[in-house]
């Protein structure tokens, strides 16, 4: 079970995706915030730029607008960026490279539920 100040920012653009993966972190012991697309991320972080080592962000790669990568080089301008989880249901060679490169994991949809709380616990860890 994770600590309660273990922190996971969630985008996710599907909503029952959005809300499934949640209740698992949730359930886990996470607190969890989550967003429907990059901009809404970046408008609730307007003027926030550090991120403390309790928070991992968990984001779509394929998103309405900004794509989860664009995300990550708009935090990365800001500054430090949390450890990242890449998902996406697109498998690609390239997308897994690109991830690598950003230092990120990357987990495959659809996924069992222990499989992305395993990963978070080990993002946070790292």
């Amino acid at each position: 079970m994770a600590s309660a100040t273990h922190e996971v920012v969630l985008v996710e653009d599907d909503r029952s995706m959005r809300q499934a993966i949640e209740r698992m972190l949730r359930g886990s012991g996470y607190q969890v915030d989550a967003y429907e697309s990059a901009e809404a991320l970046l408008d609730a972080l307007e003027g926030e730029r550090v991120w403390n080592s309790s928070r991992c962000l968990v984001c779509d790669v394929r998103l309405p607008g900004a794509s989860g990568f664009e995300l990550h080089r708009r935090l990365a301008e800001k500054g430090s960026t949390p450890p990242w989880i890449f998902i996406t249901a697109h498998d690609d060679p390239a997308v897994r490279a690109q991830a690598e490169r950003a230092c990120a994991a990357y987990l495959l949809k659809p996924f069992e539920g222990k499989a992305l709380v395993a990963l978070v616990a080990r993002t946070l860890q790292s």
